[in-house]
């Protein structure tokens, strides 16, 4: 070595030699913060800007007791092992889905709680009063719970969306929830059936079996296509790779398991996107065939170009 060269040896012998005295001074540690992630992501789709919300996420005990109710311990067991995936528990999220046409703000569910999909609005860059319309999949506590704010409408000037089948079917269940947040804006609903157009871009996708009118929606702006989807899947894996696995939630099982096929598949062979209101945050993904069920990919950069 000649004077003036420094050889990574001779480097680490000489950080080697030095007093502690002369290493960085001792800091308080920094405090542990907990898992933490965000509460809106927003893509585009052609004209559209599409923005997911995370109005809720809460871990689940024992999800072999709500998915893969017709098969064994052990086969719920491989299937999550081989996935990387705890049997033990199984970590919930709630999405619901602005789509912003240019002309009007849409709404796809309300979450749990007003405070919930408030809170996601607002770091979104919404108000509840920008909401020009609110367009309910179904009627499970989940979707519907954030409608009402004090006895009052959360969305204040919005016009509301349900099928047909869906409000029916709860107006004569007897559900607390429903009468306390849905049925006092049945005047302002307008009810829908299959292939029905609730807005510019926008069209009802009868999705059966979860619940009597469960609905997805075909978004479609400038030649590009994406499937507000709803719960016609509860689970990347538990439910797009076994579709035939029941669902607790699946009010009509058959039904529903029919119609995750039907879906899974057209999703698989057009190759449109898909916002899953419970798929791994932020809940955009694809599908992709794989044996005899199917693979969830999610969403990476397709979308932000």
């Amino acid at each position: 070595m000649t004077q003036g060269q420094i050889t990574r040896r001779g480097l680490i012998a000489a950080t080697a030699a030095l007093p502690l005295a002369a290493a960085a001074p001792a800091r308080a540690a920094a405090p542990m913060m907990g898992t933490g992630t965000t509460r809106f992501n927003r893509v585009t789709l052609g004209a559209f800007e599409v923005t997911t919300l995370l109005a809720a996420t809460t871990p689940r005990p024992d999800p072999h007791t709500i998915f893969g109710l017709n098969v064994s311990a052990e086969e719920f067991a491989a299937v999550s092992q081989a996935a990387n995936l705890p049997t033990d528990q199984a970590q919930f999220f709630f999405t619901p889905t602005v789509v912003n046409t240019g002309a009007e703000l849409v709404l796809f569910d309300t979450g749990l709680n007003p405070d919930g999909i408030v809170g996601a609005l607002d770091e979104a860059g919404y108000t509840p009063d920008q909401v020009d319309v609110v367009v309910i999949t179904h009627m499970h506590g989940d979707h519907i719970g954030g409608l009402m704010r004090d006895g009052a409408p959360t969305f204040a000037n919005a016009r509301y969306v349900t099928a047909s089948a869906e409000f029916d079917h709860w107006a004569g269940a007897g559900n607390d929830l429903f009468e306390r947040n849905m049925r006092p804006l049945a005047e302002q609903t307008t009810m829908i059936g299959d292939g029905t157009s609730v807005a510019a871009g926008i069209t009802a996708m009868a999705a059966p079996g979860h619940t009597p009118g469960h609905t997805a929606y075909v978004i479609e702006s400038d030649g590009k296509s994406l499937l507000v989807a709803a719960d016609f899947a509860n689970h990347y894996v538990w439910s797009l790779a076994h579709p035939d696995w029941e669902v607790l939630f699946d009010m009509d099982k058959p039904t529903a398991a029919a119609t995750r096929r039907r879906i899974l598949g057209m999703l698989a062979a057009d190759r449109i996107p898909f916002v899953g209101y419970h798929m791994p945050w932020p809940g955009l993904g694809y599908v992709e065939a794989a044996g005899d069920g199917f693979r969830y990919v999610p969403a990476s950069y397709q979308l932000m170009l």
